[in-house]
């Protein structure tokens, strides 16, 4: 899975895994470590996440269309059936 970050957002996630190592582990990690972390975070989770987020999406759409499907019927006109 290829997820391509815009420079500024890499530039972020580097600042905070650094200062997640210093503050959470008592470790410094270089720029070109965190940024091989992300790569390698993004290859073996993107798809998972992305998965996921496809399934949450789906469930969504499905419960927004049963809901349309609920309105819509409570538009629908009763038809009379003339007798003779």
């Amino acid at each position: 899975m290829s997820i391509k970050l815009a420079k500024e957002q890499k530039a972020e996630i580097i600042n905070n895994i650094q200062a997640y190592f210093e503050e959470e582990r008592s470790e410094s990690i270089g720029e070109l470590g965190a940024d091989q972390l992300i790569d390698f975070m993004i290859q073996e989770l993107g798809p998972h996440i992305y998965n996921k987020a496809i399934e949450d999406s789906r469930k969504l759409i499905t419960e927004k269309m049963n809901q349309i499907d609920d309105e819509l019927y409570t538009l629908e006109k009763p038809i009379k059936n003339w007798k003779r």
